[in-house]
C-alpha cells in the first residue's frame, strides 16, 4: 500500500507544481496585457489640417505634449474638409482645424463636442517679385484676386476642400468676378491650375509657374527659410480682416462614436490652450518669426 500512496503522492504533488506553474504563468500574461490596453489608452489619432505639420509646429509642440502628459498623438495630415469627414467618420479622435464656419457646424451637428480657440496666423498672397498683376498696392485681398483673374496671370490653387481652398472661395466670390459652380473664376482657362494637393505642393507650382497662390503664413516660412533649397517667390499682399486664419481642436463626440478615446482628445485640447500651450505656441519661430499667434479664450 505504501508504494500505491507514494505514487499518488507523487502525481498529487506534480499537479500542484503544473498548476502553481500555470498560475504564475497566466498572472505574466494578464500584467503584460493590462500593460498593453494601458498603452493604447495613451495614444490619440488626430485628423489635422496640412499647415499644421507642414510648418513644423506639431514637430515643436506634440514631444512636449507627451512629456507633460503620457499621451502619443498619432497625426493623420490633410486638407480641413477631410480633416472633418474623418470626424464625422468616426475615425479620429480629435480634429485640429482652420474654417470656422465648417468647424461650428461639425459641432452643431453633434460630431463634435466643443471648439477650443487655439491660435491664428494669417493668409498671404505669395507672387512673383515684378507682381505681374500689380496687386500689392491694391485696396483689400479681395482686389487683390480680381486683378488676378483680370490680368489672367498663372494662378495655383490647391483644390483640395481645405481651409485655404475655403478662403480662396471666398475671396474669388469676394471679388466680384463671374464664378463657376464649383466657386472658381468661370474663365479660368491656361492661367488657373487647380492641383487637388496640399500647400507644399502648391507652393512649389506656383514657384515652377511663376505664378501667385493663397497660402497659410506658416507654411510659407518654411519653405522660404526652413529648406536647403529656398524658395524664390515672395509675400505679394498681405494684411486685412479677409486674411485673418484662426485655428480651433475639437474632440469627437464619444455619445456618437463610444469607440473614441475622449478622455485623452480632452486632455490634448484643454493643453493647447492651456497657459503652458499657449505659451509654447507663441514662442515657435523661424529665423526668428512666429508662425503663430495664441488665442485661446
Amino acid at each position: 500500500m505504501s508504494g500505491y500512496k507514494n505514487f499518488f503522492d507523487g502525481i498529487s504533488k506534480r499537479g500542484m507544481k503544473s498548476t502553481v506553474r500555470m498560475m504564475m504563468v497566466t498572472g505574466v500574461l494578464v500584467f503584460l496585457l493590462a500593460g498593453v490596453s494601458g498603452g493604447e489608452d495613451k495614444v490619440i489619432k488626430m485628423s489635422t489640417t496640412t499647415s499644421t505639420e507642414a510648418s513644423g509646429l506639431l514637430d515643436y509642440l506634440l514631444p512636449e505634449f507627451k512629456k507633460d502628459t503620457g499621451i502619443t498623438v498619432q497625426v493623420m495630415s490633410k486638407g480641413t474638409g477631410a480633416a472633418l469627414r474623418d470626424g464625422m467618420d468616426g475615425n479620429a479622435d480629435v480634429v485640429f482645424v482652420h474654417d470656422v464656419a465648417r468647424e461650428k457646424k461639425f459641432v452643431e451637428e453633434g460630431y463634435g463636442t466643443k471648439r477650443y480657440y487655439v491660435m491664428y496666423n494669417d493668409f498671404i498672397i505669395v507672387g512673383p517679385a515684378d507682381d505681374p498683376a500689380e496687386i500689392k498696392n491694391g485696396p483689400d485681398a479681395a482686389s487683390a484676386m480680381k486683378r488676378i483673374a483680370s490680368a489672367k496671370a498663372p494662378f495655383v490653387s490647391r483644390g483640395d476642400d481645405s481651409g485655404t481652398h475655403a478662403r480662396e472661395k471666398q475671396l474669388w466670390k469676394a471679388s466680384g468676378i463671374p464664378l463657376a459652380e464649383n466657386g472658381s473664376p468661370r474663365d479660368a482657362g491656361s492661367w488657373y491650375f487647380s492641383i487637388g494637393q496640399g500647400m507644399g505642393a502648391a507652393l512649389l507650382m506656383a514657384e515652377e509657374k511663376q505664378g501667385y497662390v493663397l497660402s497659410d503664413r506658416g507654411t510659407y516660412l518654411k519653405y522660404k527659410f526652413g529648406r536647403q533649397e529656398g524658395y524664390d517667390l515672395g509675400i505679394a499682399y498681405e494684411g486685412g480682416d479677409m486674411l485673418r486664419n484662426p485655428y480651433g481642436v475639437i474632440p469627437v463626440n464619444p455619445k456618437k462614436f463610444p469607440n473614441v478615446n475622449y478622455e485623452a482628445a480632452e486632455d490634448f485640447a484643454e493643453w493647447l490652450v492651456s497657459e503652458r500651450g499657449q505659451k509654447l505656441i507663441g514662442s515657435y519661430q523661424l529665423h526668428g518669426q512666429p508662425l503663430f499667434f495664441p488665442d485661446a479664450k
